[in-house]
């Protein structure tokens, strides 16, 4: 893989950020995440630094001590330019999550429909055939930003947010659909609602998902969601992981 042209900057006295060029490409996030994986594995340890990757960036944050800019920037530009040469092999997943697209949990489903000129199983079937991109988990923990929507089922975000949108909410804004992990305010057009649990603070993995991974999502009917929350709340839901080449 070819390097790209970056930016390096501090980013408070115990971070720094580095910049892709800013396009939402999955090429670029591919590079970012091959970079993480590399600087984990040789230079900058779990114990010691938290990596965060996000659609054209990857921060660096120093857990203990004030860092030294010019050293990491120098040492970055240099094990960044060693990278290419590498074989780096990292785990990626596919998710199958379920969605229950009736219109108790999909409260904005048929205002969508009609904006995108569709019918509401037409905005169901686009919504359920792609695979998606996680680009990037923020603004709640489990939150995901997932690129690769159809662009038949792209729509603004709602003028006046809700102040209210429940946990599992399946919404649109733009080019990207996510998942609400918990209840929240929120201004995403909600079309359904997923009962896979996506942030549990309690679990060995709070977040089971990662920056990288896939998602496709499949229709549920209301009592197959039913079922699915009894599982997930008794502990017994198995998630649909599938290995995929990275």
């Amino acid at each position: 893989m070819s390097n790209y042209t970056i930016s390096i900057r501090p980013f408070g006295q115990h971070a720094i950020l580095i910049e892709w060029p800013n396009i939402v490409d999955e090429a670029i996030l591919e590079d970012i995440l091959q970079f993480k994986t590399y600087l984990t594995k040789n230079f900058l340890f779990p114990e010691k630094w938290e990596i965060i990757p996000a659609y054209n960036s990857l921060t660096l944050v120093e857990r203990n001590f004030p860092i030294n800019f010019n050293v990491l920037k120098h040492n970055i530009m240099q094990w960044y330019s060693e990278k290419s040469a590498v074989e780096i092999k990292r785990e990626k997943n596919l998710w199958r999550l379920p969605v229950c697209y009736t219109t108790d949990f999909g409260i904005d489903i048929e205002e969508v429909a009609t904006k995108v000129n569709k019918s509401v199983e037409e905005v169901i079937a686009l919504h359920t055939s792609k695979s998606y991109t996680i680009y990037g988990i923020g603004f709640l923990p489990g939150f995901m930003y997932l690129g690769g929507l159809p662009t038949g089922l792209e729509v603004s975000r709602r003028e006046v947010p809700r102040q209210k949108v429940i946990k599992g909410s399946v919404g649109l804004a733009g080019k990207q659909t996510g998942i609400y992990p918990q209840q929240s305010p929120g201004g995403w057009n909600i079309i359904g609602n997923c009962p896979v649990s996506m942030f549990e603070a309690t679990r060995e993995n709070p977040i089971f998902v990662s920056v990288g991974d896939k998602v496709e999502f499949f229709s549920i009917e209301r009592a197959e969601y039913d079922l699915c929350v009894i599982e997930n709340q008794a502990g017994v839901y198995t998630i649909q992981k599938i290995k995929i080449d990275a």
